[in-house]
């Protein structure tokens, strides 16, 4: 169907031509759509993604999310290459489920856990989700957080390069999330940094694909210079806080909304907050990840 792919083909053409796809949390089945228009406006390649947090905080199933992501696909027949992942994980059961409905991709977040018993967890998914063609991204290193949406506690250590080597030697993930600086939410005090030292650094040892988490409010000259850097940066860069923020200035709450609420809101201000998403994802396609003609 149309170029859905998982994230193989996706990353490694962004890390040979030195751009980054964004990785767009939707949250709502409602913003699934305007993602997906803005790429094919951009002829970009893009991912929609949705979270086990969102799941159970915007009280949208995975099942209902990808539904609505293959019935939208199917309407607007994008040429584009496009993947439906899921985003942090930690329960083994929400990753099947999400591989049984059709995510081509999905994550497990094992950080928390020591170096062995990540790669337990992590080979575990691994073989779970490769013999259904799903790719797998894992976490290694803490990412700090501003809001909670995706971790528990602000706690922030930076990945150390030797560990994934072998991180990646052990477990065969697809793709893997560095912690070099950047956290989940909106900056508000800390000022978001990035150690391209260390990503280079890690980009030495492993042909892996490296994933920047926290990518909403990065100034956008920081996001470009690591996804051009000469021995290869970042290729998929996340991208969650920024488009929720757009939808609730249109609609005009603070904090978060669930799925149903958003669903009762009026057909204008549906059509305006998917309005502000689409112009916001091509920005960041454009300025940003530099992915814009590359599909």
């Amino acid at each position: 169907m149309s170029n859905i792919v998982n994230l193989t083909s996706l990353l490694k053409n962004a890390a040979e031509n030195r751009y980054a796809v964004g990785s767009f949390s939707a949250r709502y089945t409602k913003l699934i759509r305007p993602i997906i228009e803005a790429a094919m406006n951009t002829n970009s390649p893009v991912i929609v993604q949705l979270s086990e947090k969102e799941i159970i905080r915007h009280k949208v199933g995975a099942k209902e999310f990808a539904e609505e992501f293959y019935r939208v696909v199917d309407e607007l027949n994008p040429q584009i290459p496009i993947a439906l992942h899921l985003d942090h994980t930690k329960t083994l059961s929400v990753i099947q489920e999400a591989i049984d409905v059709g995510f081509t991709s999905v994550m497990i977040d094992a950080s928390e856990l020591s170096f062995d018993e990540n790669v337990a967890v992590t080979q575990k998914v691994v073989a779970m989700a490769h013999p259904k063609n799903v790719t797998v991204e894992a976490e290694l290193g803490k990412i700090g957080t501003t809001d909670f949406v995706e971790t528990d506690v602000d706690e922030e250590l930076y990945t150390d390069p030797e560990e994934a080597r072998r991180f990646c030697e052990l477990t065969g993930v697809d793709a893997l999330a560095v912690s070099v600086g950047t956290a989940h939410g909106v900056y508000t005090v800390r000022q978001p940094k990035v150690d391209y030292a260390r990503l280079e650094a890690i980009n030495a040892l492993t042909d892996t694909p490296l994933v920047l988490h926290g990518g909403s409010g990065v100034p956008s000259e920081m996001v470009v210079r690591a996804a051009q850097l000469p021995q290869g940066g970042v290729s998929k860069v996340n991208i969650a806080t920024d488009l929720e923020l757009a939808m609730l200035a249109v609609v005009g709450r603070e904090g978060h909304m669930t799925e149903a609420e958003l669903n009762a809101c009026t057909p204008e201000q549906i059509e305006k907050s998917r309005e502000a998403v689409r112009e916001l994802v091509e920005l960041k396609i454009t300025d940003y990840l530099l992915s814009r003609d590359k599909a």
